[in-house]
């Protein structure tokens, strides 16, 4: 049975104090619940706070995720993290191919599959970003520029590899902008993403991977979003940063 997964992607937020009361205070709030033992919550900070993160999830009952990783092994690449430095931070998860890191920084899906290779060699499980800007939602080629980003992001890995990877469906038109794709929208498309993974490694496979939605999921819409047989749970922008609507969307299950 696949795992039902609720990441927090912190982005480029909060001081060091900040993220400190943020992680008591969620740490506090988690010891209130019991979760189902199928989901999985995951924080994925700025590196500066990796560490600290890391120790409160020694406490509690979530994981600790990086928001991105240098597809280079070592070297001279100043300013780059790499897999193997993760490694060593004990480290669970990474998220690759955010749709940010697809516009601001040029990142191609060859890239995204140099840095999954990393992850994966380094025992660390990739949360791969995929989705449609406004402009190809528009001219209805969403589902050819997702099956593009999922065949050359992935599609190089075996069978045994595809299973450590999380993917996470980003319509880019909802991100910050007040948008929100609807339940029957992301269902549509995380239909879709499976469909390709069947196609390519057979049912058993393909039932086994979480799919995420990534596309301003908030306690109000999550429940929602998460009663649809392929939507396996979300990768939260905005709402992660408060511990109270973080803690709304991880309960919605």
């Amino acid at each position: 049975m696949r795992k039902h997964i609720v990441a927090g992607n912190w982005k480029m937020n909060l001081t060091f104090q900040e993220a400190d009361e943020l992680l008591d205070e969620l740490m506090s709030e988690l010891e209130k619940v019991e979760l189902p033992r199928d989901e999985q919550v995951i924080v994925c900070p700025p590196f500066p706070y990796i560490e600290m993160a890391s120790d409160y999830a020694n406490d509690s009952y979530f994981m600790v995720g990086a928001q991105n990783v240098s597809d280079k092994e070592e070297g001279a690449y100043t300013g780059e993290v790499s897999a193997k430095m993760l490694e060593s931070c004990e480290i669970d998860y990474c998220i690759v191919g955010h749709s940010e890191r697809r516009a601001y920084y040029h990142e191609t899906d060859a890239l995204v599959a140099a840095k999954v290779n990393q992850l994966l060699a380094h025992n660390l499980k990739p949360i791969v970003c995929v989705g449609e800007v406004l402009k190809e939602r528009e001219a209805n080629k969403q589902f050819d520029v997702v099956k593009t980003q999922v065949e050359q992001g992935l599609f190089h890995l075996n069978a045994e590899q595809i299973q450590q990877v999380i993917i996470a469906y980003e319509p880019v038109w909802a991100i910050g902008t007040g948008k929100t794709a609807t339940a029957e929208q992301a269902q549509e498309m995380h239909a879709h993403i499976r469909r390709l993974l069947t196609d390519k490694y057979g049912k058993e496979v393909a039932d086994e991977i979480s799919i995420l939605y990534g596309g301003s999921c908030k306690p109000s819409n999550a429940k929602e979003l998460f009663a649809n047989p392929d939507v396996d749970g979300g990768l939260i922008g905005g709402a992660s940063l408060k511990a109270k609507d973080f803690m709304g969307i991880i309960t919605a299950f």
